[in-house]
Parts: C-alpha cells; sequence; structure tokens
C-alpha cells in the first residue's frame, strides 16, 4: 500500500486548507476550506478543482470555520457524492455556516451588478442555496475519540483541538498488509486556559504530523481581557461614542459576551447598551446550550433563550437588517458585536461605512486577521479602506486585542507538540503566512530535531510505500 499527500490549500498561507491523501487509489480530502484574503487567493476558488470531484472518494473536516469547511458546497456543485465526516457540533455549525456563506455570496453579486461595480456584466455566486442543500444529506458525524470506520483500511478518530465548538485534531489511522500507520492533523489548535473552550487534547505519538502554524512565529500571552477592555470601553464613553467589534460569528462573539458579563458584573464600566447584531452568531450562539460537553460553561451561565450569557437588560438581539441599519443613528454609550470577523462581509460592512469616519468611536478587533482582508489593512495602518465599493476614511478609533485569538501562539504549539512521545517521522508546517511557517519549522528543527518541510501549494509528497 501506498500514501502520498498533495496540497490544496493553506501551504504558506493561512486559508484555504485542503489536504489530499491518496491511499492506494483511495482518495480522502481533509478538509475543504474557502480561500479568504488577498485576490490571488480567492481567485483560486474559481478555479477547476486540482483533482476531478467526482473521483474523491471521502471529505473529513476538521472545523466549521469557512476557512476549512467552505467549498463544500462548490465540490458538491462540480460533481463530488461522497461522504463528509465530522464531530457532532461541527454538523450543526455547518447548517448555520454555509447557509450564511451562500446568501453572502448571493447578496453580495446582487449587489454589484447593480452598483457596477464587478468586471462581469452579470456577476454570479460561487455557489448559491441550492448548492448547499447538497452537502447536508452526506454529513455523518460523531463524538470525540469515537472511531469511525471508513473503509477496510482507514479509520478517523476525531480528538478535541480547542479553538471553536466542535474543533477536532484529526487522526488518520492506515492499515497495510505489513504495517500500520498513524497520521494526525492537527487542525486549527486552540489556546490553553481559555475561559470557555477545553485545552487541545494532547497526542503522544504520529507517523506523520501536519502541525498549524498561524502564529508560528508570535508568542500571543493570554492577556486579562477584563481590565484591558474595561479600559478600552471606558475611553470610548468619554469620547461620546460607540465600541465596535467585528468578530467571528462562532467562537469569538461567545467569548466577548462572555467578558462583556465580567465587566458588566464587576461595575468597571457604566450601564450601557450591547447589541449583538450577527444573525449566524445568534443562532450559533444556541448551540453552546446543545453541545454542553465541548465547554467549560455550565447551566448558570445560560439563559433560557439565545443572549447565552447573563446579560439581563444590557444585551439586545438585532434580527432583522432594518434594525440593524437602525444601530447606525446610536451615537454613544453602545456596544455593537457584529460579522464577520475580518470584515469582508456581513453586517458588519455597514457598520464600518458609517462609523469607520466617527472620531469619537472605537473599531476592536479581537482575532486573526489574515493578508488581503480589510481588518489586517486596517490593522496596519491604512487610513483609507474601501466598503461597498467606496473609499472610506479611518478617522475612528483602532484598537487590537491580539490576546484574544482563538488560535495557540507559539509558546502554545510547542507545549502541544512536547506531547510526543516520539518523533513523527514527517512533519509538515501547513496553515500559514509563509515566514510563519518557516519560523516555526525552524524552530522545531532546532528543539525538537524532527524532520520539518514546509509544502508549497500544489506540492505532491510520497509518505509511505509499500507499508
Amino acid at each position: 500500500m501506498d500514501i502520498r499527500v498533495k496540497f490544496l490549500g493553506a501551504a504558506k498561507t493561512v486559508t484555504g486548507s485542503k489536504y489530499l491523501l491518496e491511499i492506494d487509489q483511495y482518495k480522502l480530502l481533509i478538509d475543504c476550506g474557502l480561500f479568504q484574503g488577498v485576490k490571488d487567493l480567492r481567485l483560486k476558488n474559481w478555479e477547476p478543482f486540482p483533482v476531478e470531484p467526482s473521483l474523491i472518494d471521502a471529505v473529513v473536516l476538521t472545523h466549521a470555520h469557512l476557512d476549512h469547511s467552505g467549498y463544500l458546497p462548490r465540490l458538491y456543485k462540480e460533481g463530488y457524492q461522497g461522504p463528509i465526516y465530522c464531530t457532532a457540533a461541527t454538523e450543526d455549525l455547518l447548517d448555520v455556516l454555509l447557509r450564511d456563506s451562500a446568501k453572502l455570496q448571493e447578496e453580495e453579486a446582487a449587489y454589484a451588478k447593480k452598483k457596477g461595480y464587478s468586471v462581469h456584466k452579470d456577476p454570479k455566486p460561487l455557489y448559491d442555496s441550492k448548492d448547499v442543500e447538497l452537502v447536508f444529506p452526506a454529513i455523518q458525524s460523531y463524538e470525540f475519540r469515537q472511531p469511525v470506520k471508513i473503509n477496510e483500511a482507514i479509520t478517523v478518530t476525531f480528538y478535541n483541538a480547542g479553538h471553536i465548538l466542535g474543533a477536532a485534531i484529526v487522526e488518520v489511522l492506515v492499515k497495510g498488509q505489513h504495517q500500520t500507520k498513524k497520521i494526525i492533523f492537527s487542525g486549527d489548535l486552540g489556546r490553553y486556559d481559555d475561559a470557555i473552550l477545553y485545552d487541545p487534547e494532547p497526542v503522544s505519538e504520529a507517523d506523520i504530523l501536519f502541525i498549524e502554524s498561524t502564529y508560528g512565529n508570535r508568542k500571543n500571552p493570554l492577556q486579562e481581557p477584563v481590565e484591558r477592555l474595561a479600559e478600552i470601553i471606558n475611553r470610548t464613553c468619554e469620547r461620546k461614542g460607540c465600541l465596535l467589534i467585528p468578530a467571528f460569528a462562532v467562537g469569538r462573539t461567545q467569548a466577548m459576551l462572555y467578558y462583556l458579563k465580567e465587566v458588566l458584573d464587576r461595575q468597571l464600566i457604566p450601564e450601557m447598551n450591547i447589541f449583538m447584531d450577527s444573525p449566524m452568531a445568534i443562532t450559533a450562539t444556541g448551540l453552546y446550550r446543545k453541545h454542553h460537553i465541548y465547554h467549560r460553561l455550565t447551566d448558570r451561565d445560560f439563559r433560557e433563550d439565545e443572549s447565552f450569557m447573563t446579560l439581563r437588560k444590557h444585551l439586545h438581539i438585532v434580527r432583522s437588517a432594518a434594525d440593524s441599519i437602525a444601530l447606525n443613528e446610536i451615537r454613544s454609550n453602545a456596544i455593537i458585536l457584529s460579522a464577520s470577523g475580518m470584515m469582508n462581509g456581513g453586517r458588519i460592512l455597514h457598520h464600518l461605512f458609517h462609523r469607520l469616519p466617527r472620531e469619537s468611536d472605537t473599531l476592536l478587533l479581537v482575532g486573526y486577521q489574515a493578508e488581503g482582508t480589510r481588518g489586517k489593512r486596517i490593522m496596519d495602518g491604512e487610513k483609507t479602506v474601501r466598503v461597498f465599493g467606496q473609499p472610506i476614511p479611518v478617522a475612528c478609533k483602532v484598537e487590537f486585542f491580539e490576546g484574544l485569538s482563538a488560535h495557540a501562539d507559539q509558546d502554545e504549539l510547542v507545549r502541544w507538540l512536547e506531547g510526543f512521545q516520539s518523533s513523527p517521522k514527517r512533519t509538515f508546517c501547513v496553515h500559514g503566512e509563509e515566514q510563519c511557517s518557516e519560523e516555526f519549522a525552524a524552530l522545531i528543527r532546532q528543539k525538537f530535531s524532527w524532520n520539518v518541510d514546509v509544502p508549497s501549494f500544489m506540492e505532491r509528497v510520497d509518505l509511505f510505500q509499500g507499508i
């Protein structure tokens, strides 16, 4: 039996996660993510898939974020007909994220056509809501540590990765005629001592390891978020402005609600209204109650509705588009959470349109900002960004709270690697910008003396022959 891997995404970049394992003639795709960020990467979503989709036998997902799952509807649209294996929480989140992804693409294509800022006369979405419906019947979901027999030779097991609800480290066990090999995909590893999610589960051995390197060259210590958040809010109130927080609907929104509850309970900020303006986040937040085994929260943390944390009178759920637009009239003493976290789509766009020019307002970035996104451009200090095709001045106060990222930093990645009792035969640093991956690979070589590679997009590597 021969085993090969082809890197179809998240190789020297932090997006488009896709790894094709070829186990003899069996083709197993680990993750099926969208390319996001810079235009050159986004255009890859429109290119013919590097492998005929109908020839792929199965897909395994580490988690539900779109850079790991968002290409699925397109894959089915192009002819894939096989199963999707994931955790139970990931299945529920896919129902939210993929529907929202299609809706946003449909709306963006329609708006581009209406305003005439697309290079295409009749712009189309990458996929639409009908394509998304092809995905759900194929999903087979399981709990952590439950072995899933894909075929006679391949067994997959999911282990807790932290990061977001249901995120998994994927173990692929391949039984050959002479040997059994263990291949580990870290997926996106979460943080240790997170307020909501459990620590990433340790792994003691692997023949082949694929390790993420989003923060592979950076230390990003967990700061004391409550005092820092209170300071930012109070300074905004002094300017008689509002605080706008772009947050991923799954993960960061729930974390921010948790910390906002803390600053209010400890009376560190004035009484004020908090608006959760993301339909996807509203639905995703309710899943924390359903999947209680995935996180540290207890029944005392929940209310009997989707407001999630006991924020009582302070939290307002914004459901309709009209109510979302009405928030732009609020001038002071309010906090608005809206998606998407990197500000490339969603309701956050009209908030940016109105609030970036306001000197009294604050924009608080609380998650990773990939190259080519509005979030990264604002974080890098650009004074003007385009929203709805128009240049918008960035006059508001911009704050960046790096310690709230959902990704393990360099020290935490090393801590997870220290759980291995023996060296993998080969390790691949993936899911990181090129410099991050290269520097992390060098650190692993220095600290562990492992055989480490940083693969390139479309590179194909022989892992085993004749096992």
